[in-house]
């Protein structure tokens, strides 16, 4: 259930969303021209999300639960900032940090130490608090001798594991984390799990998609489920993974 009392505010505010794609068949001006003396579409939309209202309280840890397609990455992004709904409001309260797609905001000629203070100053962090965090997050990334190499010259997992040690040691209120622990080596997440289990214990909001569903009933009270860009279940994380399965049918 979640540990918010009904006089705190929400983190996240989901009301009346919608995502629509455009999806193009053809790839060039050539085959556009084709299609249209055949007249055959050259175009077609994709309702990614409908309809779509959720509350996230203070301190909830949530399971956001789906098939692929069915639209869960595109609502993270949303809550995120990095895309904008066609219809209905998103709004958060709080710093928010996106474990979305790794490593983006890195860039790949600026040295390890560089893309940390980068990084972390596009997640809102000032260049104090970057200065008082920059050695637990180098040495959670084990990086170590490799900081002022090009991540360029990194290789994935290193990448991963900077990028992840970076996110996570942000001053944030809502941790947003998109299939991001399903990558590195097994001892490495291990310790993100055990990261994420300090997260939660600290009373921070996390909002997490993820196909193992072991981890999310280990992590998340809440589940809600999404099928074809419709909620198709909010409720206890246990009944929200028999919910998904049911879906399945």
């Amino acid at each position: 259930m979640p540990k918010t009392s009904e006089a705190e505010a929400p983190r996240i505010i989901i009301e009346g969303v919608r995502k629509t794609y455009r999806l193009r068949h053809t790839h060039s001006f050539k085959e556009t021209f084709v299609a249209w003396l055949r007249k055959k579409q050259t175009a077609s939309t994709f309702e990614a999300l409908e309809g779509l209202d959720i509350t996230v309280g203070e301190g909830e840890a949530v399971g956001l639960l789906g098939y692929n397609g069915s639209g869960k990455s595109t609502l993270l992004k949303l809550v995120s900032g990095v895309l904008r709904p066609d219809a209905g409001t998103v709004l958060t309260r709080g710093r928010v940090a996106g474990l979305i797609e790794v490593g983006a905001g890195f860039h790949p000629d600026l040295s390890g130490r560089e893309n940390v203070y980068l990084n972390a100053a596009i997640l809102g962090m000032s260049k104090e608090e970057i200065d008082a965090k920059f050695d637990e997050i180098v040495e959670f990334s084990e990086i170590g001798e490799f900081i002022d190499t090009e991540v360029k010259h990194y290789s994935s997992g290193m990448f991963v594991r900077l990028a992840f040690s970076v996110a996570i040691h942000t001053q944030f209120d809502i941790l947003l984390v998109d299939e991001v622990l399903a990558v590195g080596d097994a001892p490495f997440r291990e310790k993100c799990n055990a990261k994420i289990h300090e997260l939660v214990a600290s009373d921070k909001t996390l909002f997490i998609v993820s196909h193992d569903l072991g981890m999310i009933s280990e992590i998340c009270d809440r589940g809600i489920v999404i099928k074809r860009g419709r909620k198709i279940f909010d409720g206890p994380v246990d009944e929200a993974i028999a919910a998904l399965k049911a879906s399945k049918r």
